[in-house]
């Protein structure tokens, strides 16, 4: 007797969702071998696999692994705070201690990227001269203040936020972490590539329409959930905080290099999250 046409469609249905899902599965857990230092190896990492095409797939959870990054600095800044208690300081301490559990997640590769940047633009250098001062392995003046500056913006701020809310701080970590790696992928869709001609890194393509979708929506997740938080305007000055920096960042790459490499990417990444915490605090100030 043959199957009914009902059974036939489920059939396929369900098929299709599970290969989806795997799919899915597939270029996330890639995207985290990718941009962290989180161990996708063995026998995931055979199962993950690491072709072309679900490589260049991958970047579209860029934002994904934000929120991986994020759920860990709250979890750091809430155990941090707790134990310290109701002392004056203790929200900068905690601060310093989220940062530093994320840095051993993604080891520091956008903060180099950040130093690199700043080491290669911070003076009057042409482009070629600007490409080959971001490869060098040394560190200039530059890049240690910009180092310093970030990480001074980012322990202040985020003491600013939990001396207002404890809410507002974990929102915001959450947020930050999430949308500063979503405006990296508008802006690699934007200018072109600098890097090794042939090179296969997920960023070094431009994200398809469908991939910004994903990562849009790994980033309005986020958004709703610092909306539901702290109210509208903590979300959307955040929101609006990180898109400025964005503009300025593209800007200034366009002009100064005409293109992006993997640490202008690094550099995006930092200068939006240190942006959507300032949106963010003054969001919370003002709502």
């Amino acid at each position: 007797m043959s199957r009914k046409p009902a059974t036939l469609f489920t059939d396929c249905f369900c098929r299709r969702s599970y290969h989806r899902l795997v799919s899915f599965l597939r270029q996330y857990l890639l995207a985290v071998q990718s941009f962290t230092r989180l161990p996708v190896t063995g026998t995931l990492a055979h199962w993950t696999g690491s072709n072309s095409e679900t490589l260049r797939a991958s970047a579209a959870h860029y934002p994904g692994v934000g929120w991986l990054v994020g759920f860990v600095a709250c979890a750091a800044f809430a155990l941090l705070a707790t134990a310290l208690g109701d002392t004056p300081f203790a929200p900068m301490a905690a601060a310093v201690g989220c940062i530093m559990a994320t840095l051993m997640i993604t080891g520091g590769a956008h903060e180099g990227g950040l130093a690199r940047t700043a080491d290669a633009l911070g003076g009057a250098a042409p482009a070629a001269r600007a490409l080959d001062i971001m490869k060098s392995p040394g560190l200039g003046s530059h890049g240690v203040l910009a180092l310093a500056l970030a990480l001074l913006s980012k322990v202040s701020l985020l003491a600013v936020l939990a001396a207002q809310s404890p809410v507002a701080v974990m929102g915001a970590l959450l947020a930050a972490h999430v949308l500063s790696r979503f405006w990296p992928l508008l802006l690699a869709s934007t200018l072109p590539w600098l890097g090794e001609p042939g090179t296969h890194k997920p960023l070094a393509d431009r994200t398809d329409p469908r991939g910004l979708g994903i990562a849009a929506a790994w980033s309005a997740a986020a958004l709703a959930i610092a909306w539901l938080a702290e109210g509208p305007a903590f979300a959307i000055v955040a929101l609006v905080g990180g898109g400025l920096a964005l503009l300025w960042m593209s800007r200034l790459f366009a002009r100064r290099l005409h293109g992006f490499t993997d640490s202008t990417l690094g550099a995006t990444q930092q200068v939006c999250e240190i942006a959507t915490y300032l949106g963010a605090a003054i969001g919370l100030r003002v709502g």
